[in-house]
């Protein structure tokens, strides 16, 4: 712009002007040509106060979908992971695989040759990093929170390291508020940055915050690809003015009734395949968007999860801005926590119910012990709204949108509210289950490490609080007694207590040889109420 020209500039509507600017800012625009450029700055201006909400929209979303994801175990002992590798634009590497895997643990062991280079369950730190990158080792299965089968949260090693730390991550960690807000930040800083540009059209971040909220939301995207429903040959249709593609299953046989699909290709779409291509279902057969619940249908779970996450990385990194995967994994979990049942087996699931993966799986668990029938289900994609609408707490769902609804929905039901989130916690006035909110740091006794001493500097007895000490005599009287089977001068007893303020230790000889000593222990109430033992029995 100071030494070219301006370029092309954007009304305030967001459409580009026919007419470009052609000087440059050092050779000085005409009347004209400032006025189509103060076009843009009003656009810049007007956009920042604009996008800046609508990325507050966005953070509050993900939020609500994901406070409830805390760590909260160590392991969950799951073998799952995640493949990852070189992300490349063409040649180039636009994310290098050690990037992705410092701060994770390995799911498997990497091998190069015959040597072993980190074991399953270590973390990657950036040492082991270059030697994996060193030896060449193309992809890496490394735990993620997709693939994590803690019941409620995300467990510390598939969740890895903290990034705000460096440290493997701690028990209680609201991970998942540290996500929404690592991904709904950035959204604010680029809807700020239009200003910079000055108005020049360029692929701005409009293009990136919608982009981001249609991932997000999982909508069917603007200009879908169409996709192949099966395997087969691509060819296509005779007719030159409604252009058709024709996908054949080689290995099928086709009569009248029975004909291979075709697709008809709106005018003006841009064909992906060439005649003759060999396509998987899901492949695009024209250039678009893929719909992710498409994906979801034809290529499965793990090939949606690697989508999603790619696709909001492109958004952010087109704007040169770095988001940890890891934090994109967190949301995309909460949006595919459902199921949907297709066959209920011996549970009490029916088919055409959405629940929880974790209750599907707890009925399933329960089935196998029975030895009975278990239940099947497809995964569902739910949109980070919907999701959050569809949790198991309604004071969560009730205090994010349409609170009348959800109330209203839960006194139907008579529903119960397990409070393990932030928010229905916070609603209600209790301390959130996160940090040292969580039970099982609040249940926590403190014990004092080393011995108690008395004033004397003698060790005290850990449970009478009473130091030990005895003469000669007391001992020998106390023998007595034990050889005689109990009786004895118990007043005596009695003296030797006040003076040395102690349990007299007796050491057994003979058949008693195998407790090696016994405490007397000074009375008092709560042991004598405890015990119910008198001094005498004593």
């Amino acid at each position: 712009q100071l030494g070219g020209m301006r370029g092309l500039m954007s009304d305030p509507s967001g459409e580009i002007l026919e007419i470009p600017v052609k000087a440059s800012l050092k050779e000085g625009l005409t009347m004209f040509e400032y006025f189509i450029s103060t076009h843009g700055a009003r656009k810049g201006l007007a956009d920042t106060a604009l996008r800046t909400a609508d990325s507050g929209y966005l953070t509050r979303r993900l939020v609500d979908v994901a406070q409830d994801v805390i760590v909260r175990e160590d392991d969950c002992g799951t073998a799952d992971g995640i493949l990852v590798y070189d992300i490349r634009v063409g040649r180039e590497i636009i994310e290098p695989i050690t990037d992705r895997i410092i701060g994770r643990r390995c799911a498997e062991d990497v091998v190069h040759g015959k040597e072993t280079l980190v074991k399953r369950g270590e973390e990657i730190d950036e040492d082991k990093a270059k030697e994996i990158v060193d030896a060449g080792v193309p992809t890496v299965k490394i735990r993620s929170v997709l693939t994590c089968k803690s019941k409620y949260g995300v467990c510390s090693a598939c969740y890895g390291r903290d990034l705000a730390t460096g440290k493997h991550v701690d028990i209680g960690t609201a991970v998942g508020i540290i996500a929404a807000q690592s991904i709904g930040e950035p959204g604010t800083q680029l809807t700020l940055r239009t200003f910079h540009t000055g108005g020049v059209a360029t692929e701005d971040i409009i293009t990136g915050l919608p982009r981001v909220e249609e991932i997000f939301e999982a909508r069917k995207p603007k200009g879908e690809a169409i996709v192949a429903e099966i395997a087969g040959r691509v060819s296509f249709g005779e007719d030159k003015v409604h252009r058709t593609v024709i996908v054949t299953d080689e290995a099928a046989l086709y009569d009248e009734k029975n004909q291979p699909p075709v697709y008809e290709i709106p005018q003006g779409t841009h064909l992906a395949v060439t005649d003759g291509q060999l396509v998987e279902p899901g492949d695009r057969l024209t250039e678009g968007s893929l719909n992710p619940h498409v994906i979801l249908r034809f290529k499965g779970e793990t090939a949606l999860q690697d989508y999603l996450v790619q696709e909001v990385q492109k958004v952010y990194r087109s704007q040169g801005v770095d988001i940890n995967d890891k934090h994109i994994e967190v949301i995309v979990r909460s949006m595919l926590r459902k199921v949907k049942i297709t066959d209920g087996g011996a549970t009490h699931l029916l088919p055409g119910q959405t629940v929880e993966s974790s209750v599907f799986n707890d009925a399933n668990e329960k089935a196998r012990a029975e030895k009975k029938e278990i239940a099947e289900a497809l995964p569902v994609l739910l949109g980070v709204t919907k999701a959050s609408l569809a949790t198991d707490s309604f004071l969560s769902a009730a205090s994010f949108q349409e609170t009348t609804r959800v109330l209203t929905d839960a006194a139907i039901r008579g529903k119960y509210d397990p409070l393990l989130g932030l928010k229905e916690n916070v609603i209600i006035g209790k301390l959130i289950p996160a940090g040292t909110g969580m039970s099982r740091y609040r249940n926590l006794t403190i014990q004092p490490q080393g011995e108690d001493i008395d004033p004397d500097g003698r060790p005290l007895h850990p449970q009478f609080d009473t130091a030990y000490a005895m003469t000669a005599d007391e001992a020998a009287l106390i023998e007595a007694m034990a050889v005689n089977g109990g009786g004895g001068d118990t007043s005596r007893l009695a003296s030797a207590y006040e003076r040395n303020n102690a349990p007299p230790t007796v050491h057994y000889e003979g058949e008693y040889a195998e407790h090696e000593s016994v405490h007397v222990a000074k009375p008092r109430t709560q042991y004598d109420q405890r015990n119910g033992i008198s001094i005498e029995e004593l």
